[in-house]
């Protein structure tokens, strides 16, 4: 696929996100109900995608380093926000979520699809690993603390326990383990099909968490957290990526996963650590817009 058709590919997600939002103004459907959507895409869907899609792939050296890039990116990305939250005059909260916000990104729920629309599924298997040990692996573990420590509550967390009953580390764990065993190909076939319900799925339930509203009192904070999470962060990933990486598909995987918008999943982590959860509705609202611009131009950067 053209670099510049990843536009139309981000507008049609947003497509998607906007039956969300339609569904939740009509009435027919409210935002409570994105959570058991989540529960199905986290426990069923999305660990038969992973593992349908690690399963069949060829496994490349280069995948190693995407994780590495991912958490390297990730520990500047707290430093910046840090920074920022300091010199915006943010406490709390407030902060805590700014920080979040800044620096963990969609990038299995977001990345995945785009990743797989630019590059096949070399670019989905590239995308699982960035997400897996990398992005997802810093949320659950420097992200909790980082919750913990700015939160209004008293969330007691173990992060080796989190991430092993993690359900899509457990999927790639069994994909890895299994990929010399032949398996039925009616197993194979029922998990493409689960596989395949992720993306739409994902996207309405985006839909309906979203609150516009509450974007009008954070923008000029939100903003400033545009620019870190769609334009600084993926540039340091290309930096990164240019020195440590010979795979043009890697390097362009590392790249779209550091400049994906805010994750998804902060919504519940700001709910459990109590911070400040319309800010980082707000900041998951704006970044989804913003990348229909930064993606498919950083990309084109890459060349």
């Amino acid at each position: 696929m053209e670099v510049g058709s990843l536009i139309g590919v981000i507008g049609g997600l947003l497509a998607l996100v906007g039956v969300g939002v339609a569904l939740r103004v009509s009435g027919l459907l409210s935002a409570e109900d994105s959570r058991p959507l989540n529960t199905v895409l986290m426990y069923v869907a999305l660990p038969a995608l992973i593992f349908s899609a690690v399963y069949k792939a060829d496994l490349d050296p280069s995948l190693g380093m995407l994780p590495a890039i991912a958490w390297v990116v990730a520990l500047i990305g707290l430093g910046i926000g840090w920074a920022l939250s300091r010199l915006l005059g943010l406490k709390g909260p407030t902060a805590g979520a700014f920080i979040m916000a800044c620096v963990f990104g969609n990038t299995g729920y977001m990345g995945y699809p785009v990743a797989q629309a630019l590059l096949g599924d070399p670019g989905l298997v590239r995308a699982i690993f960035s997400d897996v040990f990398g992005n997802t692996a810093a949320v659950i573990s420097v992200g909790t603390l980082v919750a913990g420590h700015y939160g209004a509550g008293e969330v007691k967390v173990n992060p080796l326990k989190e991430m092993a009953t993690f359900p899509p580390f457990i999927a790639l764990a069994a994909a890895l383990i299994l990929r010399s065993v032949a398996l039925p190909e009616l197993l194979t076939s029922w998990l493409d099909a689960l596989g395949k319900v992720v993306v739409p799925v994902i996207m309405i339930s985006v839909g309906l968490s979203l609150k516009p509203r509450a974007l009008r009192e954070h923008l000029p904070r939100v903003s400033v957290l545009v620019l870190v999470k769609l334009v600084a962060l993926p540039l340091i990933a290309l930096g990164l990526a240019t020195l440590l990486l010979d795979d043009p598909a890697s390097l362009r995987v590392a790249v779209i996963e550091a400049g994906v918008p805010t994750m998804m999943l902060l919504v519940i982590m700001g709910q459990r650590f109590r911070l400040d959860s319309d800010f980082i509705a707000s900041a998951i609202l704006a970044t989804m817009v913003g990348a229909v611009v930064t993606i498919p131009v950083l990309q084109l950067l890459i060349g």
